[in-house]
């Protein structure tokens, strides 16, 4: 894939559908005075991931692009690399259930017997030691510049979304410099990472040049997955865990939180930034359009 093809910045290679049937479900209860709304809400459903014979996780997610988020969720816990020949992905929609099939054996017993739960919403499981995997990981020293966050930020919280339609969803954004490329949603900030890993692996998408946008907090998991990932940058308009920004700074990964407009805060890879904007003239971040119907 030429992601050079892209010729107009606000262009996505895959952006959120609120309208798409099955991930959002219409119910009617009463507000605050006693009235009878209408409101939509996240549907929520589980997909059982299998590796070959062996059945791996069940998560919890609102059901779309299982195929990226099975080979992200295995590829993120260490189980698929990217020299791996994957031969399949069947996807059962009856079933809810997705199996990755790959060239060589596999055999995942003991490194299942070890669960963390992480703080990811909707009960993150990551599977062996949290750590394991990144001794060996190099991340590259892209510059970033201050005026792509400035632009990413605007762009991103315009777009129309599975939040602003319904609420209860977390998205995180694939960037390529100011360019927004492929934004997943989910009701766990990272089976929307484990989508965009699955899609990157699937598609064979370096991860030299790319920038990381999430809503969601940013969590020692969400920095691992970056890291694993070979993303060099991670940035949210939410805050930090410290657990977060220590392993960002070993790992030398630029993690910026609380970006809104022309506001951002740098804890960790300060060396990548070039500060090209003047903050005093980028504009302030309208408020965003009120979800219709959350609940």
């Amino acid at each position: 894939m030429q992601l050079a093809r892209i010729e107009d910045s606000s262009d996505y290679l895959i952006a959120p559908d609120p309208g798409a049937a099955r991930l959002t479900r219409a119910v009617t209860g009463t507000d605050q005075n006693g009235t009878e709304i209408d409101a939509n809400v996240v549907e929520e459903r589980p997909l059982t991931i299998f590796l070959n014979a062996q059945e791996v996780v069940t998560a919890m997610t609102i059901g779309d692009y299982p195929d990226y988020l099975a080979l992200g969720f295995l590829r993120n816990q260490g189980m698929l690399s990217d020299a791996d020949d994957i031969t399949g992905v069947d996807y059962d929609e009856e079933l809810e259930t997705v199996i990755v099939r790959t060239a060589r054996q596999t055999d995942y017993e003991d490194k299942m017997r070890k669960k963390t739960r992480t703080s990811g919403c909707a009960v993150g499981t990551v599977f062996g030691d949290m750590m394991e995997g990144l001794e060996g990981v190099i991340l590259p020293q892209t510059p970033v510049r201050t005026s792509w966050l400035y632009a990413l930020s605007a762009r991103i919280n315009r777009t129309p979304s599975l939040y602003l339609e319904a609420g209860a969803i977390h998205g995180t954004v694939l960037c390529q410099a100011d360019r927004p490329l492929v934004y997943m949603e989910d009701v766990g900030r990272h089976n929307a990472v484990d989508k965009i890993a699955g899609w990157m692996l699937s598609e064979k998408i370096s991860a030299d040049d790319k920038i990381l946008y999430t809503t969601g907090r940013l969590t020692s998991e969400m920095v691992i997955k970056t890291a694993m990932m070979g993303i060099p940058v991670l940035a949210s308009r939410s805050g930090f865990t410290a657990w977060g920004v220590e392993i960002a700074r070993e790992m030398g990964l630029t993690l910026i939180g609380r970006m809104k407009g022309s506001r951002f805060v740098c804890l960790s890879g300060e060396d990548r930034l070039v500060r090209d904007a003047d903050p005093g003239q980028v504009p302030q971040e309208p408020p965003r359009a009120g979800r219709k119907g959350a609940a």
